[in-house]
């Protein structure tokens, strides 16, 4: 009789295990129960009582040895599923060791190593051994065991089919369900500890400091006494004042950075009465730890197809709160950004979220939708048609925020070109220069200008790009003007549907008189503008007059494309964004400017990897003197393309739109297999590598063994772009299959040089770091 089968208290058999789990089981629930162990063979009386096995499998030594599988070896496809019985730190000690050749603690296609490696099976308690192989297994090992390591388990029964998971499921499990969790931060006594920390901030001060909105008592004694009762945090809180916007003050504040309070809700304490507490949000990712505008439109729109609603709302929550106490949804929530907001997506996002709000609460949700419209309204009218936003001789909107002296959260020694002659021509360092300058003891006129058009392109979001160049204060750009007609269409929508065509205003703020011109001061309907009851009425027709004065100033009819216009020089732009398709997103393009745009203008952007931000064209040529602007060519972002996504479909031109989206996730999916599973910030879309040659390089790319977060809007291009594909496009980039086999090579007269760049992932990876990347 065999003998009785026994093991220690606590190790449950990975029969037991396995049968509770399935391959896409999240990390905490498939490495959260007790240490596995095997019932099938024993092979030795030795191992009844732990996982220790005498034949630790040949990693090393023998690798060039094992022949290649051909078509005949052992399959599991009838049988059951292959598991490997493993010890955590060791596999992990000999996978870096032997594998990553670069020591960053990543395996990729850039390593070096044999890309192959024995593993014990688990029905042999590790005995018998089963090669895996390739890249992206190996680096889902490695980032299985990093998980594992996470739970604290020492060993573990490991699914091979989760080494060899669908990319393309793996990376949107990812996205959804762990990501999205890694980036969630939240203002409040738990969660302050967190997202104090600032990458950003370099003036050696670490000690945390909050600043909490004039008008918010409570807040302030809530933090106050968070402080209290966490003295090692060292936290300082800081109440604004009434204006906190005042550029004077803002500037006064670059010494002492810190954080700015966000949205709170009222929640019972565990003593029976009441405390705050912090509604969550998502924070872009790497040194951006805190809410930012445009990033949150994209990051919710990814939030909404992984069913997380609430998370989206509550970033809206956090815009009201920021537009009543900062007057302004800011760039970002930090002290150094009061001055400045960024691309408006308030409305659209509202709307968004409100469709899929849960129908039970029809009259709360008729609430939610108004205090978000109300809001927007005032942000309308307050910052981008008064002056000096808006131009009153066009009626074009501009990037042209207040601030004075030099940006604190830029690389300290990123103006150190600009500021050189200057500080020459003082006779003093460039340190000592830049301190004159910003206590306003040297007074330099060319200077206030220069930081005054880079200031606007930091509020632009595109920063930095040629585009833009000592002159973005100046422009009315083609991306501001539809995202602000979007703005006065869903305003009027929202008035006329939702709110039986009356809205009123319970906040006093000035109301912009309409037309936006110097002659609209003697219109009569200057005095109507001045009712706190809205209509639709007055809002379509301002979406109306933006529309003609963007036909006037900004489309190119020869060139079949829309143009930023410049309000001081009186002439269009001609540098060529991909921006001018946000036309089709917020619906201003005629059905004839759009055919223009698709037929004659789209090949001048899509490259293999997408769309880049502009053509190679209008960048010019770079050099030594002249480098790269990440906002340029050979660039792609994912504001770009889900911008341009959305509005071909909104215009019919859906293949087009899936062709562009599969080009996009095909060029992150093939990232996410051969560089352990990297999310990055953005791209170089010609050369198909997250490894970019420009000025802030890339975020997003520095982790160990196993990605925790993405970043963030990149995270939702891949969800958002999913549902774009068809599921023979979904299986096709699943398989890594370029974009030049799937649709043909030169389709819908994309330019043919933008194509010819071999898919060859290896060779260009390796292209870049031979260029000290």
């Amino acid at each position: 009789m065999a003998p009785t089968f026994t093991h220690p208290p606590g190790v449950g058999t990975a029969e037991d295990i396995l049968a509770q789990r399935t391959v896409s089981t999240e990390a905490a629930s498939y490495y959260g129960g007790g240490e596995a162990y095997a019932r099938s063979r024993t092979y030795s009386h030795s191992q009844l009582h732990g996982y220790n096995p005498k034949k630790i499998p040949a990693f090393q030594e023998d690798w060039h040895l094992r022949p290649r599988r051909m078509s005949h070896d052992e399959k599991t496809v009838s049988g059951p599923p292959r598991r490997f019985l493993i010890d955590v730190e060791e596999t992990i000690r000999v996978v870096l060791e032997q594998e990553d050749t670069d020591g960053d603690f990543q395996i990729s296609i850039t390593d070096a190593g044999p890309k192959m490696m024995a593993l014990g099976t688990a029905t042999s308690n590790g005995f018998k051994s089963f090669d895996i192989r390739g890249t992206y297994m190996l680096s889902n090992l490695l980032q299985e065991l990093a998980l594992a390591r996470d739970h604290n388990r020492k060993r573990i029964v490991l699914d091979e089919a989760r080494l060899t998971e669908n990319p393309v499921d793996r990376l949107s499990r990812m996205i959804k369900n762990s990501f999205w969790h890694s980036l969630t931060r939240r203002i409040d006594g738990d969660g302050l500890e967190i997202i104090t920390a600032d990458p950003k901030n370099r003036t050696g001060r670490v000690n945390p400091r909050i600043y909490v909105p004039y008008g918010e008592p409570a807040m302030a004694e809530y933090y106050r006494r968070v402080a209290k009762e966490k003295p090692h945090m060292n936290l300082d809180v800081q109440v604004l004042p009434e204006k906190p916007d005042d550029p004077v003050f803002v500037k006064s504040l670059n010494s002492k950075p810190g954080l700015l309070a966000l949205a709170m809700n009222e929640v019972d304490d565990n003593a029976g009465g009441k405390t705050l507490k912090g509604i969550p949000f998502i924070v872009p990712g790497a040194r951006f730890n805190e809410l930012y505008n445009w990033d949150s439109y994209f990051i919710s729109l990814g939030l909404l197809v992984d069913g997380q609603v609430s998370m989206a709302k509550g970033m809206v929550e956090h815009f009201i709160f920021e537009i009543k106490h900062y007057g302004k949804i800011l760039n970002g929530s930090r002290s150094y950004y009061l001055c400045r907001t960024q691309p408006p997506f308030l409305t659209d996002m509202a709307l968004q979220i409100y469709n899929q709000l849960d129908r039970s609460d029809v009259d709360g949700n008729r609430d939610w939708l108004k205090r978000a419209i109300r809001a927007a309204i005032k942000e309308y009218h307050t910052i981008w048609v008064a002056e000096p936003r808006m131009d009153p001789k066009t009626g074009l909107s501009r990037y042209r925020p207040d601030g004075l002296g030099i940006p604190p959260e830029t690389e300290a020694t990123h103006f150190t070109h600009i500021l050189e002659p200057y500080a020459a021509k003082h006779g003093l360092s460039v340190l000592e220069f830049s301190e004159k300058y910003n206590d306003g003891i040297l007074k330099e006129p060319e200077l206030d200008e220069y930081f005054l058009h880079d200031r606007s392109v930091r509020e632009s979001g595109h920063d930095t790009t040629y585009r833009f160049e000592k002159r973005c204060a100046n422009l009315g750009t083609i991306d501001l003007q539809c995202l602000l007609y979007k703005y006065e269409v869903d305003i009027g929508t929202a008035i006329r549907e939702v709110f039986d065509d009356e809205l009123d205003l319970e906040e006093d703020f000035p109301l912009a008189p309409f037309p936006p011109s110097v002659a609209s001061y003697a219109d009569p309907r200057r005095e109507s503008s001045k009712s706190r009851m809205q209509t639709s009425e007055e809002w379509f027709e301002r979406a109306e007059f933006r529309k003609q004065m963007i036909n006037k100033y900004l489309w190119n009819e020869s060139k079949g494309l829309y143009f930023d216009y410049d309000t001081v020089a009186e002439k269009q732009i001609l540098y060529e964004s991909v921006t001018a398709f946000w036309a089709l997103w917020a619906g201003c393009a005629s059905e004839e400017q759009c055919w223009k745009l698709v037929s004659r203008s789209l090949k001048k952007f899509e490259v293999l990897g997408g769309l880049v931000s502009g053509t190679e064209e209008s960048r010019g040529k770079i050099s030594l003197d002249r480098p790269n602007r990440q906002w340029d060519y050979p660039y792609a972002w994912p504001p770009h393309q889900i911008m341009t996504w959305v509005g071909l479909e909104r215009y019919g031109y859906l293949e087009e739109a899936q062709r562009l989206a599969y080009r996009f996730l095909y060029m992150m999916t093939t990232a996410f297999v051969d560089f352990n599973g990297v999310v990055p910030e953005k791209f170089d879309a010609v050369k198909l590598s997250h490894l970019v040659d420009a000025e802030y390089g890339n975020q997003g790319i520095d982790f160990k063994m196993v990605p925790r977060e993405g970043f963030g809007w990149m995270n939702s291009a891949y969800q958002v772009g999913l549902s774009f594909l068809t599921s023979h496009m979904r299986r096709a980039i699943a398989a890594c299959t370029s974009p030049e086999v799937f649709f043909g090579a030169n389709v819908s007269g994309v330019a043919e040089s933008a194509l010819l760049t071999p898919s060859d992932p290896l060779g260009l990876a390796m292209e870049t770091l031979d260029l000290g990347i």
